[in-house]
């Protein structure tokens, strides 16, 4: 079933309209541009990955990077699996840019259940290949990335439902300061022009529009 955010992200997908980003910027977490003294307050809990090694959120897996960032469960039989497809199709397209320049990650909103062997075992029965990396840690840890990245409700009752929080791609650029999400269940093609469209940067947008 497509959610309320699902389809509000369907209407501006390109942009960083979204509600939840919205949101950040009202409560001062996204630096905007022209405010150059502004401090992002990205969270630097520690995380484990499925692999076993222990990351900074933001200075081992955000800082300086383009990022691709959705979040999901193992248990989830809805809209996780399909998103998991897709973002595969996004990582063939990617090829060896990821982990490389590009860095995938899927955060588990049940860091309770979902251990690292876990999610070992989820990476393994899906063939998902290297260079993509799930996460899981504390679950105040997590639950606090989760809103700071966008991906929460202002409706508790809606917020409370694990599945409101797994139909979307956080894209962002933490060199340039690029922010946006886009739909996880549509077709993989838009996801990875989404992906490209943050890896330019100011100069490179400028250029293109002069050549328009």
């Amino acid at each position: 079933m497509l959610t309320r955010r699902i389809l509000l992200a369907g209407l501006g997908a390109a942009s960083i309209g979204s509600l939840g980003f919205a949101l950040q910027c009202a409560a001062g977490q996204v630096r905007l541009p022209g405010r150059a003294h502004a401090v992002r307050r990205f969270p630097n809990h520690l995380l484990t990955t499925h692999e076993g090694r222990r990351v900074k959120f933001y200075d081992d897996l955000i800082k300086n990077r383009l990022v691709v960032i959705n979040m999901m469960y193992a248990q989830c039989e809805g809209i996780c699996p399909i998103s998991t497809m897709n973002l595969q199709q996004v990582h063939k397209a990617l090829g060896q840019r990821v982990g490389r320049d590009i860095f995938m990650y899927s955060i588990t909103l049940e860091p309770k259940h979902d251990t690292p062997q876990v999610l070992k075992q989820y990476v393994a029965a899906r063939s998902i290949q290297p260079g993509w990396l799930f996460l899981t840690g504390e679950p105040a840890h997590v639950d606090e990335i989760r809103r700071t990245l966008g991906f929460f409700d202002p409706n508790p009752a809606v917020d409370s439902n694990r599945s409101q929080h797994t139909g979307m791609v956080r894209i962002g650029n933490d060199t340039y300061d690029r922010w946006h999400m886009t739909p996880a269940l549509g077709e993989p093609e838009p996801i990875v022009e989404a992906i490209l469209h943050a890896d330019r940067g100011p100069q490179r947008d400028a250029t293109a529009s002069q050549g328009t």
